[in-house]
């Protein structure tokens, strides 16, 4: 188990808190919103003073890996006893989760007013682990609720780390080596294909599930119909698109630009080959579609980049068991809040700017009746859409990199917490 935090951890934990009340009164002074009580974010959490946790005070001293696979082998479900068991027509819903603790607040804020959101199993997959991040999760009433835990985080050898590039003997394992200055980012690829792997294929409670899996991030935010759309999608695809084996909730748009949630385009949706730059957000598939992505392993980690949307690019167009068909909403339901991040590098990092506008402009299409369509429209299709090149990323180790992803495709065994030799 987790050994207790030092008491200074702890001391600067209460003072974050306590900052953070008082910030949090002077952000709603400040942006004041006019939503009704049909509004979003009434599940609000307390602002904290910065939008990621302090990684710079890590628990390197821990034993992480041992505790992490620990916890996974508890597979606690929260809320267990006040919801229905999970069923093959329930959602599973998994967030990858990273340090960004204020989008993952409006995540969750979003969540309790969804449609049938007390039929979803909602899993947490974190690649750092963090007490007021946990504490958040466990918060959270309005539906069952587990919490997994990459088993591999950079962060937890950070000794290590910062010595890899003489290569120690203690550090030449793949999922240490080569990791000195681009662990981050090469993180996201690995952690979201072990997270695929381990709830397909290892976690009990869903290893036999057939249902869909929603992917979501933890700076994403959610409409009130997204489940309701997504069931819709899915009893449509026999008579829309028989051929279509993945869903998509939601699309890139300017949020600021997006006060008017047009009625006409709700019920709308568009067929298109998977494509990292238009479908890679509020994707979702079952267990047929992961079965021939699985069989397709080598096409996504011996891609040499750290996305896994463009490594999914990768894998669908290569690949002849693993092509990629995507139905897609006109009319997003799934939005992205993040600004800043590893991809964009701003100083005008106000997640709090992104979420007013968002919520106001949902807060608008609630009181229009704009959402829950009773029949979808499909309104075009895109199958012969260029291929994109992607330069790739020459860090991308393919000796050390692509041999931890590839043995963490294991649909027989469970993966072994011991180093990769």
């Amino acid at each position: 188990m987790f050994a207790s935090l030092s008491s200074t951890r702890s001391t600067d934990r209460k003072c974050r808190m306590t900052f953070t009340a008082v910030l949090t009164f002077l952000i709603w002074i400040l942006f004041p919103c006019s939503c009704s009580s049909d509004d979003y974010g009434d599940h609000m959490v307390t602002e904290p003073t910065s939008d990621s946790v302090d990684t710079d005070n890590s628990p390197g001293f821990l034993n992480v890996d041992e505790g992490l696979v620990e916890r996974n082998d508890m597979a606690t479900i929260f809320n267990e006893d006040l919801f229905d068991p999970l069923a093959n027509d329930s959602l599973i819903i998994v967030v990858q989760v990273h340090t960004r603790v204020t989008y993952l607040s409006y995540l969750i804020g979003s969540l309790p007013k969804a449609f049938a959101i007390e039929r979803v199993l909602l899993i947490f997959s974190h690649d750092y682990y963090d007490e007021d991040i946990n504490d958040l999760v466990k918060s959270i009433k309005f539906c069952k609720v587990m919490q997994i835990f990459y088993p591999y985080p950079v962060h937890s050898h950070p000794k290590c780390l910062q010595e890899a590039g003489e290569s120690p003997q203690k550090c030449d394992n793949a999922e240490f080596r080569g990791h000195n200055n681009h662990k981050k980012r090469f993180q996201m690829k690995h952690h979201w294909w072990w997270k695929a792997n381990y709830v397909f294929d290892q976690l009990k409670v869903t290893k036999f599930f057939t249902g869909f899996l929603l992917f979501l991030e933890d700076d994403n935010y959610v409409a009130q119909d997204f489940v309701y759309m997504l069931t819709l999608m899915y009893k449509s695809i026999a008579s829309l698109c028989p051929p279509c084996n993945v869903l998509a909730l939601g699309r890139h748009i300017v949020i600021r630009d997006y006060y008017e949630y047009n009625s006409t385009r709700s019920p709308e949706v568009e067929v298109m080959p998977w494509s990292s730059s238009a479908t890679n957000m509020g994707f979702a598939f079952n267990r047929t579609t992961w079965n021939s992505i699985r069989r397709c392993a080598e096409y996504f980690c011996y891609k040499n980049d750290y996305n896994y949307d463009i490594s999914l690019d990768s894998l669908s167009q290569k690949c002849p068991l693993g092509q990629l068909l995507v139905m897609m909403v006109k009319e997003p339901r799934v939005f992205h809040l993040g600004r800043c991040g590893v991809h964009e590098k701003s100083k005008k990092c106000k997640s709090n700017e992104t979420f007013v506008e968002l919520k106001a402009a949902l807060g608008v299409a609630v009181r229009s009746r704009h959402m829950f369509p009773r029949k979808l429209r499909l309104t075009g299709v895109k199958l012969n859409e260029n291929e994109l090149i992607h330069q790739g990323d020459d860090a991308w180790n393919q000796k050390s990199d692509t041999k931890l992803c590839m043995n963490m495709t294991s649909p027989i065994k469970s993966i072994s917490v011991k180093k990769l030799k």
